[in-house]
């Protein structure tokens, strides 16, 4: 005889809806080739799209962060870790995280749902989009709108014929510069000491950026959140991996 199921009361569904999503079913391979055709929606300029549907809080004038624009931009977020570490530390400042890749992204964004589900007036400041940093940065942000912006453990494209692919290179750095405001920061950090070489080289040789000093960052509550914050952190951290962390500020265009 067949089993008939009981209707959930809403508690109960409740409970079900605010699960938070399992990696395992969101695992994707970790390289993407960011020059490739991909299928992304983006608007055509910044006032083009619809930031309520990200943030649903800026609708409403009695938030603190109504009426602001996304001012931190973590490029690559990966699962998120940045995102929720930041959400509590800046609650005034509207956080959003760029991942390419379709499985990692909606993990993201079903984490963030979850978590503002279970605590109400908590992770209202973070976001993720799925889009292709490289190609579409202006059609998202103003000049100078973005004043922290972060790279960690991004895809190293071992390969010599990849280089083209790091997210850091000639081209790209222009870009960053053109939505970064002056005086905004750069955080880096990687695994791979070939990288951050490379990363460190193309940033100091680039007229709009100068590499923050050490002993500057002593006081930057940023930056201990950087080395474990992600999932790729951790695993370098369990693996007893080094890390290499270089920061940089983006100064004043020196032809104004």
């Amino acid at each position: 005889m067949e089993k008939i199921k009981r209707p959930l009361n809403e508690d109960e569904t409740e409970k079900q809806e605010l699960s938070l999503p399992q990696k395992k079913y969101y695992r994707q391979r970790a390289h993407s080739n960011p020059i490739a055709d991909h299928d992304f929606d983006y608007p055509s300029c910044p006032e083009a799209y619809d930031w309520s549907t990200l943030y649903p809080d800026i609708t409403n004038e009695k938030s603190n962060i109504y009426n602001k624009r996304v001012e931190m931009l973590d490029i690559g977020c990966g699962y998120g870790g940045l995102l929720v570490t930041l959400s509590p530390m800046f609650m005034d400042s509207m956080i959003l995280g760029m991942e390419i890749r379709v499985k990692v992204s909606q993990y993201v964004i079903e984490r963030i749902k979850a978590l503002r589900a279970n605590q109400p007036n908590c992770y209202d400041n973070i976001a993720c989009i799925r889009t292709n940093a490289i190609k579409y940065l202006p059609n998202f942000f103003k000049k100078g709108q973005i004043k922290k912006m972060f790279f960690l453990y991004p895809d190293p494209h071992f390969k010599k014929s990849k280089h083209k692919w790091r997210i850091i290179n000639d081209t790209t750095l222009s870009e960053y510069a053109y939505v970064l405001a002056e005086e905004a920061l750069v955080y880096t950090v990687t695994d791979v000491k070939d990288l951050h070489e490379w990363m460190v080289k193309h940033f100091s040789e680039h007229g709009l950026f100068k590499r923050v000093e050490d002993d500057d960052l002593k006081d930057d509550p940023v930056v201990d959140k950087l080395y474990e914050s992600s999932e790729e952190g951790k695993k370098v951290t369990r693996n007893n991996g080094d890390k290499f962390l270089a920061v940089f500020m983006r100064i004043k265009d020196p032809d104004l």
